[in-house]
């Protein structure tokens, strides 16, 4: 018997999940195209990125989503989930077989429990009503990815998602407290919430940072913190990076957290920080909050500690000024037009690596022909460690180097990052962009993780090429 064609394939899906919840007109099929991918935008715009799916799966209950997998499973059809398609790492790249299963219709917050400090909310509420309605009961997430107009809750979890107050309130993984899931076969799998469980082995990072592989994330439980009564916010001018980083260190050491901890090299507080740039300078911005008596008490100690390392008090105008333009982004499209590819890297390392880290990973961005930007900073910090968040910019002088020379300087970052014992990804997760770099980052546990995906996703529907490169045979996708 013949398989069935995309039309058939269509009203079968329509049929089973409901008229009103499966659509496959142009527009719904170009809206779910791509993720925001450098790439996939850079691709769409020169008109090689012409892929649709084969539908659009807007769900609004769990029973739903169970139907679409079902038989997307029966008929070895791929599935792409998608949350706001905000992604920068390719995770959303379907084909002509594909069912995309977009999360924003289970768009509720369940349950705030004040007692507990804990909220229930459904995968495909977005970051920003998310964050609104907690604030209206007194509370807030803690939460505040520079995508969070433009991200939902469960693409937080699938990403493994860091927000710009990580350093106290913590990141993704540190707020999961229980979930929801549909696996590939139509099953539901719940956890059970509470404070700690020593139950074996912790159910909830199977799905963190899993980007879709394994299943369809439906409801989350996450911590919540009532809002601040105070905050302090301060800045300070070093004349090294290497001086600025170590100040972070020393008071990470001592048990300080302050949400916001923010230090750019030389050419990024030249670039947004013209008040106080001196040319070569390095600006750090940090934020305390709280009860009065904490952030009185880590702000005073953090700004001695950076005075200790020849930091400079410049006010507070600089966090002001990021506070209010933090989320700002230029889009790639002005970009692309000048020819110029970019991107921003973000890795990590350990205190005793990160100055080789950085310079390293800064030299190798340097030797790519064409290149005219190379620069970083730190904003997610801890006791053992911190990140680097670099930033490039290319001009390829031949305009068919477009892509070749954007993975080259991927590359030359990823190399440089390896060869200093970094990680590849801090909190944009992997998708298709760093899956070629996988093996070398978890050594023997690369195999496990493919193990895993075949436990979870026998079939292999679950969003192939992303994370794991897809085992041959097991979807025609």
């Amino acid at each position: 018997m013949a398989d069935p064609t995309i039309e058939e394939h269509r009203k079968a899906l329509a049929g089973a999940v409901g008229n009103d919840a499966v659509r496959w007109d142009a527009e719904s099929l170009a809206a779910h195209r791509r993720d925001y991918w450098f790439l996939n935008v850079l691709r769409a715009q020169r008109g090689r990125l012409s892929n649709d799916a084969l539908c659009i799966v807007s769900p609004t209950s769990v029973e739903q989503i169970q139907t679409a997998l079902r038989y997307a499973n029966q008929q070895r059809l791929p599935v792409v989930p998608f949350g706001a398609g905000s992604g920068v790492c390719g995770g959303v790249q379907p084909d002509a077989r594909s069912i995309v299963i977009d999360m924003r219709r289970m768009d509720r917050i369940v349950e705030l429990n004040e007692t507990a400090l804990t909220v229930r909310v459904q995968a495909g509420k977005m970051g920003n009503l998310f964050e609104s309605e907690l604030n209206t009961a007194g509370y807030s997430a803690g939460h505040f990815p520079q995508s969070i107009d433009v991200s939902t809750v469960g693409g937080w979890v699938s990403t493994r998602a860091a927000g710009q107050y990580s350093t106290r309130y913590g990141n993704i993984e540190d707020m999961l407290l229980a979930f929801e899931a549909v696996l590939p076969d139509g099953r539901v799998v719940r956890t059970r919430v509470g404070p700690r469980s020593a139950t074996g082995p912790d159910l909830r990072h199977f799905f963190l940072g899993a980007e879709g592989t394994l299943g369809v994330l439906t409801e989350i439980t996450l911590r919540i913190f009532p809002r601040p009564e105070s905050m302090v916010a301060q800045a300070f001018s070093f004349a090294t990076i290497h001086d600025g980083l170590e100040a972070i260190r020393l008071f990470m050491r001592a048990g300080w957290r302050p949400p916001v901890v923010r230090l750019y090299d030389g050419i990024e507080t030249a670039r947004l920080f013209t008040a106080v740039s001196k040319g070569d300078n390095c600006l750090m911005l940090l934020v305390s909050e709280g009860p009065e008596a904490l952030t009185a008490a880590e702000s005073s100690a953090c700004a001695g500690i950076c005075a200790v390392q020849g930091g400079e008090s410049v006010g507070r105008e600089p966090v002001d000024r990021w506070l209010s333009e933090r989320n700002h982004v230029p889009h790639f499209d002005m970009f692309i037009e000048r020819g110029i590819v970019l991107d921003t890297i973000e890795v990590a390392t350990t205190w005793d690596r990160i100055h080789d880290l950085y310079r390293e990973v800064i030299a190798a961005l340097q030797q790519v022909p064409g290149i005219m930007v190379a620069s970083g900073h730190s904003s997610h910090s801890y006791a053992q460690g911190t990140n680097i968040y670099f930033t490039f910019a290319a001009r390829p002088e031949d305009p068919s180097k477009e892509e070749s020379t954007y993975l080259e300087c991927w590359k030359q970052a990823m190399e440089a990052t390896l060869r200093c014992g970094g990680t590849i990804a801090h909190h944009h997760g992997v998708g298709r962009l760093r899956v070629p770099w996988m093996a070398r980052e978890l050594g023997t546990g690369a195999e496990l993780l493919r193990q895993l995906k075949r436990v979870f996703d026998p079939n292999g529907i679950m969003n192939p090429g992303v994370l794991i490169p897809v085992d041959s045979g097991k979807s025609k996708g």
